[in-house]
């Protein structure tokens, strides 16, 4: 048993969310770079024409250089075991970042430090806050011109509603980017250009108002630094552990990802103070992680991961025990007793067949099918884990066959596709023609290219005008037969043959809540 408490200490699993564009993927690829994982930065080696980030590895994200897909990638680092969890920071693929967040035990928030927090940003903290999930925060970019670090911590507090903690404060930026003074460490990180490498060089400096920091920075940089860790000291609370790991206080570094600089004291301080796995609730129970049985659950699913070969991986985040090659465990939604002979472990797009892994850990379970979003495997009780919903979409077109020749091969991809939870499907009462419903627009794009390119189908889209998809529930049988009768056109079935209302416009939505005072109109799937 001890071994597998020690299994548990030595694992932090966390995701890295933010706004396109704030340096997410980068951060990324430096962890990974500093965990010893990849030899350098941009290294995808099947690519050997183009660089792209390790964690990208769908082709589509390729040429578009967002990240549309979570990727996974664990690596060890200073006798700990990391798993990092890269999501996209599009808002279309906000979805998926919502599904991933139930996979973490803790998050690093990247800021842009001149655009600041962004209304991605926002959406993200606030299902993490929803969770209590500790956040880090990283202000990246600290090599270019942006907001006054002081003014940012103020955005930070009021936007995100964060109660902080700086753990390290810049010494200028842009041009007069002089470097980082670490206080968790007490040290001092210069930023020096070297044949136009940019290296921090890391100098012990106990007491701030020492001579030799002057020496370093000159007189004025020096002045200010004082002066402003003075105010800081005044401002903000004194780190507390167990107040961060509450979610009530969230540390706040400074550096420049694509610079490697201010990363690996990111690195160091989080793992030191970041959560091992946590228990997760199942249906009102608790389930932690070091019980004597192995529960885990899917949260997300990937088709052609390898487009040579039509594999579909499930995502597991294993939750308590120890998960075993080979053994029998029980799929809880269908009832069947299932084994598995190469479940594999991710760094980035290469993966390795496990023997054995422990909670925190996220294995790939290859899938025939049996798999939906949210399911959950156990050895022991029947579990179910909560909170993994579809939310309501907000774009929803009619799909349309556009080679006859493919029907098979479309209806294979859609069905596989949607699975992934990329989108939604509707099929509706009236005549069986089917809507997909998404959050954004862009995934109409990513669904057709991988249609084509990944089943060898073809597809047009025509708009369905709908405002809402409402699932509906009533214990009122004659008001919801009343109901289906007077909105037949607009009702469907999803996936799983649950009954949804495609309002197809605010006002006719209120109107049907207030004569049908019966029936529960939900926005999201999980009720």
């Amino acid at each position: 048993m001890s071994s597998l408490k020690q299994e548990i200490a030595k694992r932090r699993t966390f995701g890295i969310i933010s706004h396109p564009d704030a340096g997410k993927t980068t951060l990324t690829e430096k962890l990974l770079l500093f965990g010893g994982a990849i030899q350098e930065a941009g290294a995808v080696k099947s690519n050997k024409i183009k660089k792209t980030a390790t964690s990208d590895f769908m082709e589509i994200e390729r040429q578009r250089g967002i990240s549309v897909a979570t990727s996974v990638m664990g690596f060890d680092y200073k006798s700990k075991k990391i798993n990092i969890l890269d999501t996209p920071g599009h808002q279309d693929f906000a979805e998926d970042t919502y599904r991933t967040l139930t996979a973490v035990d803790s998050v690093i928030v990247v800021i842009d430090v001149a655009k600041g927090v962004e209304t991605q940003t926002e959406k993200l903290v606030e299902v993490c806050r929803m969770r209590n999930t500790p956040i880090i925060v990283f202000i990246n970019k600290l090599d270019r011109e942006g907001k006054d670090a002081f003014d940012l911590l103020d955005e930070i507090e009021s936007k995100l509603g964060l109660n902080i903690c700086p753990l390290s404060w810049p010494i200028g930026m842009g041009q007069r980017f002089k470097g980082v003074y670490n206080l968790w460490e007490k040290q001092l990180k210069l930023y020096t250009e070297v044949n136009k490498q940019k290296i921090a060089n890391s100098i012990e400096i106990e007491n701030i108002e020492d001579p030799k920091m002057a020496e370093m920075v000159g007189d004025e940089a020096a002045a200010t630094l004082v002066e402003e860790l003075g105010l800081l000291q005044g401002v903000y609370d004194d780190f507390d552990r167990d107040t961060y790991l509450a979610g009530n206080l969230s540390p706040v570094f400074f550096g420049s990802a694509l610079n490697n600089f201010g990363v690996q004291e990111l690195l160091d301080c989080f793992i030191e103070i970041a959560p091992p796995p946590q228990p997760k609730d199942a249906n009102g129970v608790m389930v932690k992680p070091d019980e004597d049985f192995f529960s885990g659950f899917v949260f997300k699913i990937h088709a052609n991961m390898d487009p040579k070969h039509r594999d579909r991986l499930a995502f597991m985040k294993i939750v308590s025990g120890t998960f075993e090659r080979n053994k029998n465990y029980k799929h809880t939604r269908i009832g069947k007793s299932m084994k598995f002979s190469n479940p594999t472990a991710f760094m980035a797009s290469k993966k390795s067949v496990v023997d054995q892994a422990f909670p925190g850990d996220i294995i790939g379970l290859h899938d025939t099918g049996n798999f939906r979003i949210g399911d959950s495997v156990s050895e022991g009780p029947d579990l179910e884990f909560k909170g993994i919903p579809s939310f309501s979409p907000e774009h929803f077109r009619f799909i349309n066959n556009a080679d006859p020749m493919k029907a098979k091969q479309l209806n294979k991809g859609i069905d596989q596709l949607m699975d992934e939870g990329v989108a939604q499907l509707f099929t509706l009462e009236s005549n069986n023609r089917k809507i997909i419903g998404t959050v954004g627009a862009l995934q109409y794009e990513v669904i057709q290219y991988r249609l084509e390119h990944e089943y060898g189908a073809k597809c047009s889209y025509e708009n369905y005008p709908a405002y809402k998809a409402c699932w509906i529930e009533s214990s009122d049988e004659a008001q919801l037969e009343e109901f289906s009768k007077l909105k037949y056109r607009y009702l469907a079935r999803d996936k799983f043959d649950r009954l949804v209302f495609l309002a197809d416009s605010s006002f006719s939505l209120s109107m049907a809540r207030e004569k049908f005072d019966k029936i529960q109109f939900h926005f999201k799937s999980e009720f």
